[in-house]
This record gives structure tokens, C-alpha cells and sequence, in this order.
């Protein structure tokens, strides 16, 4: 589970900071579907993109942690659920969006309760392990005369 854990968070820290990076680059144009924005519009995407690259650049903090702290994975995946629930409002609010942000809020509602319900692995071996190793040496202890 740890290693799962530690995995996943490298590949949405990665994947993140790419898409970040894309989108700080390319502005609205990296939107499927978008169309043209004007200035506003595209400075803001390309705000959004710099916020997006530094959350990326949080996850991959976690993922280099060890143990791996559960309350930075819940914060983290709590944003990216806050996202998914943003796309829902915004399809009650304007309409069916493109595709292919219907897969992203696919996503981002999907993956959060995956990594709640890993966030204390690395943790919890960590601490297994201590255990164990402090066991030995009272059993050790124990048996030394």
C-alpha cells in the first residue's frame, strides 16, 4: 500500500507540473474546446497554470518524504476533489462542457477517496516497523543473561 501510495503521488505530482507548464506556456490555447478568450481570459488560464504547476510541485514534496505524511495527502487530494465538484457546478450552472473536461472531472472526483484511503500506508509501515525493531531488542534484552 505504501508503495502504491508513494507511486501514485509521484505520477500526479509529475502529471501536474507538465500540465501546469502547458498551460502557463500555451494559455487557452491548451483548453480543448475553449475558443478564443481575449486577454483576460487567457491571463487568468495562465495564472491557473502556475498555480496548477506549484500543486504538482507539492505533490511530488510528499511523494520524497518518508514516511509520507497523511495530512498533506488528504489536503492535497481534497483540492483535486474541490476541483472535480468546481466542473460540477459549472455544468449546472452553464451547460455540458467538453469531453474531454468531462474525463478530467472524471478524474478529479474519482482519485481523492483512492488516496484518503492510502494516506496513512506509509505511515502506518513506518511505524510497524519501528515496532518490530524495538521488540527485537527487548526481546533481546530479555534473553541476554
Amino acid at each position: 500500500m505504501a508503495r502504491l501510495l508513494k507511486w501514485l503521488s509521484w505520477a500526479m505530482g509529475i502529471a501536474d507540473v507538465l500540465i501546469g507548464a502547458v498551460h502557463l506556456a500555451t494559455g487557452m490555447d491548451s483548453v480543448p474546446g475553449a475558443g478564443s478568450p481575449g486577454p483576460t481570459v487567457d491571463s487568468l488560464m495562465r495564472f491557473f497554470g502556475a498555480i496548477f504547476l506549484g500543486y504538482g510541485l507539492a505533490w511530488i514534496w510528499v511523494a520524497r518524504q518518508s514516511p509520507i505524511p497523511s495530512r498533506a495527502v488528504r489536503l492535497l487530494a481534497g483540492i483535486f476533489f474541490l476541483g472535480g465538484a468546481s466542473r460540477l457546478l459549472s455544468w449546472a450552472a452553464l451547460g455540458r462542457p467538453n469531453w474531454f473536461q468531462l474525463v478530467l472531472m472524471g478524474i478529479e472526483l474519482a482519485l481523492p477517496p483512492l488516496y484518503f484511503w492510502l494516506s496513512a500506508a506509509d505511515e502506518r509501515e513506518v511505524a510497524a516497523r519501528r515496532w518490530n525493531a524495538e521488540e527485537s531488542s527487548r526481546t533481546e534484552a530479555r534473553s541476554t543473561p
